[in-house]
């Protein structure tokens, strides 16, 4: 079902990650000029990242008709797998954005999805891939599979490019949302306008950049700072001077220590530090097809690797780990301070994901449990 007007209107916003889940969902890799030797390697990422998310909440993995039965039989039984044609597996940046209703309205038990435009991380002009028709529609699929009421919005937004605490503050990135690959005919005031009324969000704080070596994204927030709780963020960060991440660090630390959330709060900031750097090497980039129309991966590239990609399940906390033992460790300890109460779970192998362009944050969407009804 198709809902008109605005979601905040509605009585809807955006919930925090950490807010109770009814399940996840995940794509399934396959595409041969994106993935490494027919995606068999990650694939198996995916695998032990599905499999992770379900000791703490339900999963569904969605596989093109070719891949069904492959998929299949990987997974654990209790995860379910539906068909879905693709063209890429990006369900953070594809699925729906889903909101609740708020807490304080009387619709407060409704549960709808945001279906967002899309143009393949930016259309001809830099995008990673040139058709994107399939994906177009992931977002629609999940809901009628789902029942859920959906929002159209024809504004170009990947969901890897936004987070919010849940309190009225959304965390972005002007080097996306601004990119003119995006939306050329929209301000920044604009775009924030857009937010607010779709997301039920108060306040959008703009870091300048992402990622160094995100290319693929534009830089999303997603790799860069998230929030653990309202008032409390991790930032991806090297002490390395010389690295070009570092110059990043300082621009958005700057921001985040002289402004305020929603609410007013000043941050309480974790440094969660960038591994290696890691850099693609030459059987990782020639186990990649060129026969298609997916971005080159080459030799030498910087992989756009970071802890801050991480997902968040009900009651536990689930990390990419890259294969570098100190910074693996550190990140595991950080991230255990950061969410107390949590159990932390670091899943191997996801160097990976990254190499396609992502990690575990970008695989995924949580879909909220819709909000209990209020007492009379």
């Amino acid at each position: 079902m198709e809902l008109k007007g605005k979601p905040v209107d509605q009585g809807y916003r955006m919930p925090a990650e950490w807010e109770p889940h009814s399940q996840c969902w995940i794509g399934w890799p396959e595409r041969p000029d994106n993935w490494r030797n027919n995606a068999v390697h990650a694939q198996d990422a995916y695998v032990n990242v599905a499999t992770a998310i379900s000791r703490f909440e339900p999963v569904t993995v969605c596989a093109s008709s070719a891949q069904w039965n492959k998929a299949r039989s990987m997974l654990p039984e209790h995860i379910r797998v539906v068909e879905m044609s693709m063209n890429d597996s990006w369900f953070r940046d594809t699925g729906p954005t889903f909101v609740i209703g708020n807490c304080e309205e009387k619709q407060n038990n409704k549960i709808a999805g945001i279906d967002w435009n899309f143009n393949g991380y930016g259309g001809l002009d830099g995008g990673c891939y040139i058709d994107w028709g399939q994906d177009l529609l992931i977002a629609r699929k999940v809901l009628e599979i789902e029942k859920t009421p959906r929002f159209p919005h024809s504004m170009i937004l990947e969901g890897g490019s936004i987070h919010v605490d849940g309190d009225g503050t959304c965390l972005t990135t002007e080097e996306c949302l601004l990119n003119k690959n995006r939306n050329p005919d929209l301000t920044k005031e604009q775009i924030e306008n857009e937010l607010k009324s779709f997301l039920g969000v108060k306040k959008v704080i703009w870091l300048p950049r992402g990622l160094h070596g995100d290319d693929d994204t534009n830089g999303h927030i997603d790799n860069m700072c998230c929030f653990a709780r309202p008032g409390v963020v991790l930032l991806s960060w090297t002490d390395d001077e010389s690295d070009p991440q570092y110059e990043r660090c300082m621009e958005a630390i700057s921001v985040l220590t002289n402004t305020t959330d929603a609410k007013g709060r000043k941050f309480e900031i974790f440094k969660l530090h960038v591994p290696g750097p890691l850099y693609m090497t030459v059987e990782e980039a020639e186990g990649v097809s060129q026969d298609g129309d997916a971005k080159l991966r080459i030799p030498g590239t910087r992989l756009a690797a970071s802890y801050v990609n991480f997902y968040i399940a009900n009651g536990a906390i689930i990390a990419p780990q890259f294969g570098d033992k100190k910074w693996d460790t550190e990140a595991l300890h950080v991230l255990s301070s950061a969410f107390p109460g949590y159990e932390v779970v670091g899943v191997e192998g996801c160097r990976e994901i990254v190499l396609g362009g992502g990690n575990i944050h970008c695989i995924t969407q949580q879909q909220p449990a819709a909000a209990s009804a209020l007492p009379n």
